[in-house]
């Protein structure tokens, strides 16, 4: 009888300090993240699997699950010859190129300037940040009555400046990505500034004064302090910013649908064409995955570059 009630006390502890209050926290805290993981599952993890096994088959998605037909590699091979693919790489690489780089450069001048010459700078970071945190279809509003070719007034204004060839912007095929550019650009520079400011103030204020002495000019201080201390922060945006660019849709759905004769259309307003105008869902999830492998392998040069250069 005895030997039975130690027993027992004994399994109680046991389960007791197997089933402690620490146990107990963090099972409350994987219940609370339980819906989460679930909707990851399903629409993160499961999605991207789905789509996978769309790009090796033909769906119309009107056909229903019943419709998919496996057709292999024909998709991809498909991709390398079509023109309309190959002319939206090469307008998702220009419009990289006139958004990223150069953005990145004027918000770094306009922030060193922010930070060092000008006052109130509580508002003006207010000032630039407000059109990133805007709607893009908002801004996108604006800027299309600005750039209107005959009653905007930026036409109006270079009118009077004497240019009698006015660009059309938007409706012209040579300048539409480079307005589009230019409205993104303009939309995302107080992003850029808030985070190089947020960087120049964790530069020691001594490694400027030590230059003040050695004689160094601002631009020298500028090349040899800031930049060097403002590396990881460039590298942060650049990578961002790449991937981003690569993504971009609503201000071109919105503003261009993509024209005129194509000269707008990107990768990711192909992906949108394909699966949900041509209900083509299989091609679609292909170049998606095209896509994926571009910004991939960037981010990994990128990153391979970036880890050599801390080396």
């Amino acid at each position: 009888m005895i030997l039975a009630g130690v027993i027992a006390v004994g399994e109680f502890q046991r389960h007791r300090t197997v089933w402690n209050q620490k146990r107990k926290e963090a099972l409350t805290g994987w219940l609370f993240l339980l819906p989460e993981l679930i909707g990851m599952l399903l629409f993160n993890a499961f999605a991207l699997v789905f789509s996978l096994y769309l790009s090796f088959t033909e769906w119309d998605l009107i056909s229903g699950l019943s419709g998919i037909r496996f057709i292999g590699l024909d998709n991809y091979m498909k991709m390398f010859q079509d023109s309309s693919i190959i002319l939206a790489l090469k307008n998702n690489l220009y419009y990289t190129v006139l958004t990223v780089p150069v953005s990145i450069a004027i918000a770094l001048v306009m922030a060193v300037i922010i930070h060092t010459k000008v006052y109130w700078q509580g508002y003006f970071k207010v000032v630039f940040f407000i059109p990133y945190i805007s709607s893009i279809i908002a801004i996108a509003t604006v800027w299309s009555a600005l750039l209107h070719p005959s009653l905007g007034p930026v036409n109006q204004f270079l009118r009077r400046l004497g240019i009698a060839e006015l660009p059309t912007w938007l409706a012209d095929p040579d300048t539409s990505l480079l307005s589009i550019a230019i409205i993104s650009a303009w939309a995302g520079l107080g992003y850029i500034i808030i985070i190089y400011l947020a960087g120049l103030t964790n530069i020691s204020d001594e490694l400027y004064e030590a230059a003040d002495i050695d004689g160094a000019s601002e631009l020298q201080k500028f090349f040899k302090i800031t930049i060097p201390m403002l590396r990881p922060t460039t590298f942060f945006l650049f990578i961002t910013m790449l991937i981003a660019s690569f993504k971009v849709f609503d201000i071109i759905a919105f503003l261009t649908g993509g024209g005129p004769h194509n000269s707008s259309t990107v990768v990711v307003f192909r992906i949108y064409e394909e699966g949900f105008i041509n209900y083509n869902m299989g091609y679609a999830s292909a170049i998606s995955w095209l896509l994926f492998a571009i910004i991939s392998l960037i981010t990994a040069v990128t990153w391979k570059f970036r880890k050599e250069d801390a080396a």
